[in-house]
């Protein structure tokens, strides 16, 4: 028999025991598809390492490439030689799309796309590592690359480059208005209470040339990066 959780594009978000939605699961999603959606649009990934007892988030610069999350970090950081070793972490990415007012405090949330990740990561070298340096490049910066020096030998050996399986992760989204109580939709105060919607957009600004650029246009892709 074949496994429900197994797609073409590996394993269903929440399709382990240890990423199980348990909290408001019909906020689930099980599409790779909606996973990936997710990964490309963000920026900013945090992952979870634990040095010597301490647990620590740590805000990272990553790419998806295929079925894997690419991301960097100092080879003279203790924390990313510590996920080098291949300690199990966690990383977790969330788009904010927009506030919920609600006519009570603890219905009031926030709209949201978010993956979470689990797993050992593995150290990338060589041609893999050059590759994955260029895609995470690629991911925050489109059409940068062919402009740019490539980092030296000397940069690539400060730099140590993961890659985390998505064959273990989980999708929760929050679309969609209040969900009141009822109860404070007929209150004589609380019914009068507007609710509804905030949505939040992120967008980039116009670029702004440094000191040396002088008279050198702005490079055109620029115009064309946005945020989903």
């Amino acid at each position: 028999m074949s496994d429900p959780g197994l797609t073409p594009d590996g394993p269903q978000p929440g399709s382990t025991k240890r990423t199980k939605i348990r909290r408001i699961p019909d906020r689930a999603v099980t599409s790779p598809t909606v996973r990936d959606e997710v990964l490309d649009a963000g920026l900013v990934a945090h992952v979870a390492v634990i040095d010597a007892g301490q647990p620590f988030v740590v805000p990272v610069a990553y790419a998806r490439s295929g079925k894997e999350v690419l991301f960097h970090g100092s080879s003279a950081s203790r924390l990313f030689k510590t996920l080098a070793d291949g300690q199990p972490t966690c990383l977790s990415v969330t788009l904010l799309d927009g506030l919920v007012l609600a006519r009570s405090a603890f219905e009031s949330s926030m709209n949201y796309r978010s993956v979470m990740v689990i797993g050992s990561p593995r150290l990338l070298e060589g041609d893999e590592k050059a590759e994955a340096l260029r895609r995470i490049s690629d991911h925050l910066l489109p059409g940068r690359w062919s402009d740019i020096r490539p980092p030296s030998d000397q940069e690539s050996k400060a730099t140590i480059v993961l890659a985390l399986s998505l064959d273990e992760c989980s999708v929760k989204v929050r679309t969609g208005n209040p969900e009141d109580v009822p109860e404070d939709l007929v209150d004589p105060n609380f019914a009068q209470v507007w609710g509804g919607t905030v949505p939040l957009t992120e967008s980039f600004g116009t670029a702004v040339p440094d000191e040396f650029s002088g008279g050198i246009q702005a490079p055109s892709y620029i115009e064309t990066w946005t945020r989903s």
